[in-house]
């Protein structure tokens, strides 16, 4: 993928497809470290499974038989000296704190390192796909963050929809107003 915002899209949308209710996607910038955490409340993946996909011929999915969402994360990880860290508890057993973490690390002066990209527009894009789902967004850089909670959302805007017109405006509005203060 061109840029990591896709990963984060790419993962995130797994964690909504494993009927995840609240998904956080937290970046966080130390030095030339950038570190991806993507954490979620969904059924969660047995041990055998989290083995597997790293693999990109093993798939959940009926639609096809490769999987190159995580794969392609780890190669972007690995090609700048970072690693990728997946655990998970099923739903089975733990029925109260089960879910998967995704842990990616980047050295972000590596030459091969990949673009963060407009993680904004996947977090939007995710919040208009998926309006009943919550995200907690959270990307830390010098003492500074971007943050964006939709349970927090919901609670001001009681039954309008998040993914409404005039939501999704506030809320891209919010997050371009919080990056130019990061910047």
């Amino acid at each position: 993928m061109k840029e990591l915002s896709l990963n984060i899209l790419d993962v995130a949308e797994n964690s909504v497809k494993a009927g995840a209710s609240l998904t956080q996607i937290l970046l966080t910038e130390q030095g030339n470290v950038l570190t991806l955490e993507i954490v979620d409340d969904g059924c969660g993946m047995s041990e055998d499974i989290v083995r597997s996909v790293t693999d990109p011929f093993y798939t959940t999915r009926t639609t096809r038989k490769v999987g190159m969402g995580i794969p392609l994360l780890k190669l972007a990880c690995e090609q700048t000296d970072g690693s990728l860290a997946i655990s998970s508890v099923t739903q089975e057993s733990d029925p109260v704190n089960h879910g998967t973490h995704v842990t990616a690390t980047f050295h972000t002066d590596h030459i091969d390192f990949t673009p963060l990209g407009d993680v904004s527009a996947s977090v939007l894009t995710l919040i208009q796909g998926h309006p009943d789902t919550d995200f907690l967004f959270r990307h830390q850089r010098d003492g500074k963050s971007v943050e964006l909670d939709t349970r927090e959302l919901r609670e001001v805007l009681e039954d309008v929809p998040l993914n409404s017109y005039d939501v999704m405006e506030w809320i891209r509005g919010s997050l371009q107003e919080q990056y130019e203060m990061l910047s």
